[in-house]
C-alpha cells in the first residue's frame, strides 16, 4: 500500500544559499510553461508538428504573517542590496508535525518583489508579508 499524503494543512520553509528565511503559509506560482512551435509541413493536411522550445517558470510567491522571521528576509535582502546574484534554494512543503511532503531544489533564486505588512488598528486582520522571487528552475530535491 502507498503512502496517500494530501497537503490540506500544510506550511513552507524556504531556505536561499544557505540562508533559512522560515516558514511560510501559502506557496503559489511553482509552475512551467513550455513554449510550443506549431510547424505546418508542406504536402502534410492532416496534422501540424508541435515543436517544443523554451521552458519559462514561473514566479513564486510566498506569504506569511509577521513573525520574528521577517527579520530573516531583511537581513537576506540587505545583503542583495550590495550585490544581486542567483543563488540556488529549497522550498519545503510539511505538516503540522514537522514532517516532510514534498521538496523542490529552486535553482539561480533571485528577489523580485517583498512587499511588507501594512499595520491597520482599525483591522482584526494579521499584518502578513509577501516575497515574490524569480528563478531559473525546479528539480524535485
Amino acid at each position: 500500500m502507498t503512502d496517500k499524503t494530501f497537503a490540506t494543512s500544510v506550511f513552507f520553509t524556504l531556505a536561499i544559499g544557505g540562508n533559512d528565511l522560515g516558514a511560510f503559509h501559502t506557496c503559489d506560482g511553482l509552475g512551467a510553461q513550455v513554449e510550443v512551435e506549431t510547424y505546418a509541413e508542406g504536402g502534410n493536411n492532416g496534422f501540424a508538428w508541435q515543436l517544443p522550445g523554451r521552458i519559462t517558470w514561473s514566479n513564486i510567491t510566498l506569504t506569511r504573517p509577521v513573525t520574528s522571521d521577517t527579520a530573516k528576509i531583511a537581513r537576506w535582502l540587505d545583503e542583495l542590496v550590495r550585490r544581486v546574484e542567483p543563488k540556488n534554494g529549497e522550498i519545503v512543503a510539511l505538516k503540522p508535525d514537522l514532517s516532510r511532503i514534498v521538496s523542490w531544489q529552486v535553482l539561480g533564486i533571485v528577489p523580485v518583489r517583498w512587499q511588507g505588512p501594512s499595520f491597520d488598528p482599525s483591522s482584526s486582520r494579521a499584518a502578513t508579508e509577501t516575497l515574490e522571487i524569480a528563478h531559473e528552475g525546479l528539480r524535485p530535491a
